[in-house]
C-alpha cells in the first residue's frame, strides 16, 4: 500500500490498516493528535475502526498547547 503521510510518500506492506496501526508503525506516540484522511477528521475513538488504504493523503498533527 502506498500512501501520502504528512506530505511525504510512504510505503506499507499491508493493503489496508487502521489508524491505530499506522502510529504505532510510525512510533506516533504523543498523545494529543488530530488525524485527518483525504481532509476528513478521525476522531480518537476511531482510531481502532478507521481505515487507511492505498492512495490516502493523511495527516498526522501534534497538539502543542503553552505560553
Amino acid at each position: 500500500m502506498r500512501i501520502i503521510l504528512n506530505n511525504t510518500p510512504e510505503e506499507f506492506d499491508q493493503e489496508i490498516i487502521t489508524v491505530d496501526e499506522l502510529l504505532k508503525l510510525k512510533k506516533f506516540t504523543f498523545k494529543m493528535l488530530v488525524i485527518r484522511i483525504n481532509g476528513n477528521l478521525v476522531k480518537k475513538d476511531e482510531y481502532n475502526t478507521a481505515l487507511v488504504r492505498d492512495k490516502d493523503d493523511v495527516m498526522v498533527l501534534h497538539l502543542v498547547s503553552g505560553g
